[in-house]
């Protein structure tokens, strides 16, 4: 018997945390970066899902040729399950045209945990036919102490990344290993790839100080997909707010604003637009960023990553 479900979780401000699903995004416009998010989503339910980012990257130069390198780590948890994980980036970033194109791998862990414990089979008792559980089931895993099973397994993502002053654009792939988690002999999960297509443009609209930027975001495991719509408006390279849809079935609104030179701070609600809206209050989801350049560019080829102008 096998169970399928989404592995991977969703977060608002997929434009601002890209090398959390792209390796090749390292290093976005010679750009030193320490990103972290914090996602609550639909509360008011209980077990419902929490996700925590931590990234770092940095470009360097060997030569002539452009690099990055740095780390991403995860923490989710939803329902009795928990995704810990942890990975090392590389990305190699090529000038074509007027951006970059990048090609990056991840490397890394992956912990599955399982709360055991937390299983109720107090109505199950007696449901031994047609293959129902009961207290005691070998199917059920065991073991791993007080947090109960858990596995870990090696994980390796890829990606393709082009980002130029006006747009950008990527493809990344998780879990190309396809990592196997064996809680017992009797159970066990298997991380499912992912595929991301994400882009976006910048529209500066003249004699003023506003530019909107649209982006996208396609996830696909091959058996179910999601698209996030999003458009921003930035006011005086400062001050964000928009608007997102995803046709899964939530929108959601974002805010932002630059602290201090390099430091940004956003804001993400998200509501269900299904009947879950009955249930939840919405989703929350903090972002807190800082970047600075550590590759001076020459005075006649100066570039600024699109999605930080």
């Amino acid at each position: 018997m096998g169970l399928y479900a989404q592995t991977d979780p969703q977060v608002g401000q997929y434009m601002n945390v890209q090398t959390s699903f792209n390796p090749a995004a390292a290093g976005d416009g010679d750009l030193m970066r320490v990103v972290g998010l914090h996602r609550i989503q639909f509360t008011g339910i209980s077990n419902a899902p929490m996700t925590t980012y931590f990234t770092f990257s940095s470009p360097f130069v060997i030569g002539k040729t452009k690099h990055a390198a740095g780390v991403k780590f995860m923490n989710d948890m939803y329902g009795l399950f928990s995704n810990q994980s942890v990975h090392a980036q590389y990305a190699y970033r090529h000038k074509l045209g007027k951006g970059y194109l990048s090609v990056g791998v991840d490397l890394g862990f992956v912990n599955v945990g399982f709360k055991v414990d937390s299983v109720n089979l107090d109505q199950m008792e007696g449901l031994v036919e047609d293959g129902y559980f009961v207290v005691g089931d070998d199917a059920i895993p065991v073991g791993g102490g007080e947090n109960g099973a858990s596995g870990m397994g090696f994980d390796m993502g890829m990606g393709v990344y082009y980002s130029a002053p006006s747009w950008y654009a990527g493809v990344s792939y998780s879990h190309i290993t396809r990592p196997n988690i064996e809680w017992s002999d009797l159970s066990s999960i298997k991380m499912e790839g992912t595929l991301y297509v994400v882009g976006g443009y910048n529209w500066r609209i003249k004699k003023t100080d506003w530019v909107l930027k649209p982006s996208a975001m396609v996830m696909t495991d091959f058996s179910n997909w999601d698209v996030n719509l999003t458009m921003l408006a930035e006011v005086k390279e400062r001050y964000r707010f928009g608007a997102g849809y995803r046709i899964a079935g939530s929108v959601n609104l974002l805010f932002g604003m630059d602290i201090i030179n390099g430091l940004q701070l956003g804001y993400t609600y998200e509501l269900p637009a299904n009947k879950l809206i009955r249930g939840t209050y919405g989703s929350h989801e903090l972002y807190l960023a800082y970047g600075f350049n550590i590759l001076k560019p020459k005075r006649t080829n100066k570039y600024k990553s699109v999605r930080y102008l």
